[in-house]
């Protein structure tokens, strides 16, 4: 299953509650941030902007997403490399999760361009985690996020993104009532 939703509608909040419910979880931001922090990776993103970009040999991420945020074309670049990585790195933990005794009640991956990159297909159900504008504009501001408007213009609505997944959920209440409603998500998978 795949769970994704728009800049500060609280998919990591989600992923989290789905891992107490029993799920095996893995997100894709952190398959990301673990293959910045590859040489291949490192040297591929030093070799196309300067060594700026990896001060001390670490990859500042901050100072890639100001490059790719504000030039289209950097971030389909990048997009480019770094997407089939992490398409094998899911591939491989699905497999992994696949193999595991007892089986996890789901195996959940959060992918915040799940649709955009066109992924949808390779899992058998979607959750969309929604909030109102209002409450993702603050929490977004709150975690520091580097070029907002410019991240979320990448991103379908949030509105696309309900219509198009299995299941929308609402993240607007409390950690708890997300995580009935997750829950409850969880139960009509099973049941099926």
């Amino acid at each position: 299953m795949a769970l994704t939703g728009g800049l500060g509608a609280g998919k990591s909040t989600a992923l989290q509650a789905l891992e107490r419910l029993g799920a095996a979880t893995l997100s894709t931001d952190a398959v990301v941030h673990e293959l910045y922090e590859t040489s291949e990776v490192r040297d591929i993103v030093v070799a196309r902007w300067g060594p700026d970009v990896a001060p001390g040999d670490a990859v500042d991420r901050r100072a890639v997403a100001a490059r790719v945020f504000a030039d289209p074309g950097e971030r389909a670049w990048l997009e480019s490399e770094l997407w089939p990585r992490v398409r094998a790195r899911v591939a491989a933990w699905r497999a992994e999760v696949g193999e595991r005794r007892p089986l996890p009640v789901a195996a959940v991956v959060e992918a915040p361009l799940l649709f955009e990159a066109e992924m949808q297909e390779t899992y058998d159900a979607t959750i969309a985690v929604i909030a109102p504008e209002a409450v993702r504009a603050e929490r977004a501001a709150a975690r520091g996020h580097v070029a907002p408007a410019e991240r979320e213009a990448r991103h379908l609505s949030q509105e696309e993104k309900a219509r198009r997944a299995t299941f929308a959920v609402d993240n607007v209440a409390t950690v708890q009532d997300l995580e009935r409603e997750l829950s409850s998500v969880l139960a009509r998978l099973t049941a099926s």
